[in-house]
């Protein structure tokens, strides 16, 4: 009995080292479930926020397009409102499947800023389906739609603690001049 006496504190700290390195062992496992579970969710926001801009992106596009048409864009590639029309609406309809997902898994800020983007975009169509000539006004429209991807962008950004990064801003060409396009 003694000896086991002897061998008791000895025995104790087996003991507490192997149930210390239960615990720590446990939580640090824990923490890397945590770690990778934030990690899978930031990859499916990015894209998530990827697939939302490319949506709205070929409604840009087409409107360039078609305003291009009318002669309010210097895009070198115009087409005519009847032709662009099916494609706009194949746009359109594969919008709602992106948008419903970036409101579910994205921040408030990317929303709000992914919503004043698709508002000028629509407003946008609107004016290449009046078949408005005024390059002075689709200019405008372009400049705020231009300033709303800026925002979206700087939004995702933010959301996903990235740096910053390119403003996506040339200088717009002026009707007519073969100058760059900023789509």
């Amino acid at each position: 009995m003694a000896s086991f006496l002897q061998q008791l504190p000895a025995l104790i700290g087996v003991v507490i080292g192997a149930l210390g390195s239960y615990l720590a062992l446990a939580r640090s496992d824990r923490e890397r479930f945590r770690r990778e579970r934030a990690a899978r969710w930031e990859e499916r926001r990015l894209a998530v926020y990827a697939d939302y801009a490319r949506t709205l992106k070929k409604s840009v596009v087409l409107t360039y397009r078609v305003s291009a048409h009318l002669g309010n864009d210097p895009h070198p590639h115009p087409m005519p409102f009847a032709e662009a029309e099916p494609l706009m609406a194949e746009a359109t309809d594969g919008r709602d499947p992106t948008g419903e997902a970036l409101i579910m898994l994205g921040s408030p800020e990317v929303v709000e800023a992914a919503r004043t983007w698709v508002t000028v975009v629509m407003e946008m169509e609107r004016f290449v389906r009046t078949a408005t000539h005024e390059p002075r006004s689709w200019l405008a429209l372009l400049e705020r739609q231009r300033a709303a991807r800026q925002v979206y962008y700087g939004a995702v950004r933010a959301d996903l603690e990235l740096p910053p990064g390119h403003g996506a801003r040339w200088p717009a060409a002026p009707v007519g001049d073969d100058g760059p396009d900023d789509a």
